[in-house]
């Protein structure tokens, strides 16, 4: 079955609130940790993570860093208007390009209290580097889904991020359905967060310690990083009947040409991807690399743009041929070679769902989502039908559950 033919009713459980963990553990790693290997299940805790993980194991890490995403403009009726920082406008690059801007920038936006807002500049005066500051935003442009705002300040030495991180609060999800604390600016963030960008944590990550961190090099398991910038469509829900329906929502990521090799060095030894996040991310290289192999064949390589081998939501279930993994990332360093590129940053936009074959992680480190989510879809891609057997159990045997709550280990169900 084309995974488009899904129904997203057939991929519910009953989540009552009390297993939601509105807080994450004092300390990260005791939290528990559900293994699933050859259909079976045990237990374990993060801390005890690598051994449940051979010899030689890849772990890849998404490194992005969550940013105040949320900005509140307190209008002098004494009304809020809230911007939530969604991502770039369209003239840049990237999103490390955008927030690299000084003086100025546009970013799309949601707006709440939008009917509020008629006219005019939006005020708030923040304290940054050393100085009292002027923030503005002024609307540009309304989408369907979004506001197109200027947010301009004056200091021609401070970029974006580090205005956004003086004037802005974390974007919790909203399901914890509680307001950001002082604490949440360093529990909502892996130990490894490195590229501003995200607006939602890659949660599986918050589990890791420097401690765990020290126990792979002792078992030789390696680890590696991509960069995908969470965007906030990881929180939107399935409205429509069948797959076919949904919109998936597209991220920016980055990896490096250093990363592709690594992988390719890999193949053979066992990748697992620490979050969906990075299990998207690696996923797409496979298909970028089927797009420059089949439907871009024909082209010198050095003409050929990001965008064009960027991955669109049903392009890993109608690419045709039979393409190796390895095949289709030296398809991709060759790509690198012809545009003199040391970083691929592109985005994706890629489905992972039942009727999906992982083609170059062998499992999946990740928190118990929502029902009825495209993060549920994935788990079931991964490991089949037991998706209802291990969320189950974890229910049953008092696992905390979404963002700060406890996770998993899944091996994919043919290995």
């Amino acid at each position: 079955m084309h995974p488009g033919q899904l129904a997203i009713k057939d991929f519910t459980y009953n989540l009552p609130p009390g297993k939601i963990a509105k807080y994450p553990l004092r300390v990260r790693d005791e939290s528990k940790l559900l293994v699933y290997k050859n259909g079976e299940i045990t237990e374990n805790l993060y801390r005890n993570i690598v051994n449940e993980l051979s010899e030689n194991t890849l772990l890849i890490f998404n490194n992005t860093k969550v940013v105040e995403a949320r900005i509140l403009f307190e209008k002098q009726s004494g009304g809020v208007i809230e911007l939530f920082c969604l991502e770039p406008g369209e003239d840049y690059a990237d999103i490390t390009t955008a927030m690299l801007q000084k003086e100025k920038v546009l970013w799309k936006c949601l707006v709440g209290g939008a009917k509020k807002w008629k006219q005019g500049l939006l005020e708030k005066h923040i304290y940054a580097a050393g100085n009292n500051l002027l923030l503005t935003a002024r609307k540009v442009e309304q989408k369907n889904d979004y506001f197109l705002i200027e947010l301009a300040w004056n200091d021609k030495t401070l970029t974006f991020a580090e205005v956004l991180h003086q004037a802005g609060v974390i974007p919790l999800p909203p399901y914890l359905d509680r307001v950001a604390e002082e604490n949440d600016k360093n529990t909502y963030q892996t130990i490894y967060a490195k590229y501003d960008g995200s607006v939602a944590a890659p949660t599986a990550g918050l589990h890791f310690t420097t401690q765990v961190f020290e126990s792979f090099s002792a078992k030789n398991i390696n680890t590696a990083f991509v960069t995908l910038h969470v965007g906030a469509g990881t929180f939107k829900p399935v409205k429509a009947a069948t797959m076919h329906e949904h919109e998936m929502h597209a991220e920016f990521f980055e990896v490096s040409r250093g990363l592709v090799e690594t992988i390719i060095a890999n193949l053979d030894n066992g990748i697992i991807a620490v979050g969906t996040t990075s299990l998207r991310t690696i996923e797409s290289l496979h298909w970028m690399g089927v797009k420059l192999i089949t439907a871009l064949g024909g082209r010198p390589l050095a003409e050929v743009t990001a965008d064009e081998i960027s991955v669109h939501q049903w392009d890993a279930y109608g690419l045709r041929g039979k393409i190796t993994p390895a095949d289709a990332l030296q398809a991709l360093l060759k790509w690198m070679d012809a545009r003199l590129a040391s970083q691929i940053i592109t985005k994706t936009q890629i489905i992972i769902a039942p009727g999906y074959h992982l083609k170059i992680a062998k499992g999946l480190v990740t928190n118990f989502h929502q029902p009825q989510s495209t993060l549920l879809l994935l788990v079931a891609a991964v490991v089949g039908q037991d998706w209802r057997k291990i969320y189950d159990y974890a229910l049953d045997n008092d696992f905390r559950f979404l963002s700060y709550g406890d996770g998993s280990l899944l091996f994919k169900r043919d290995s």
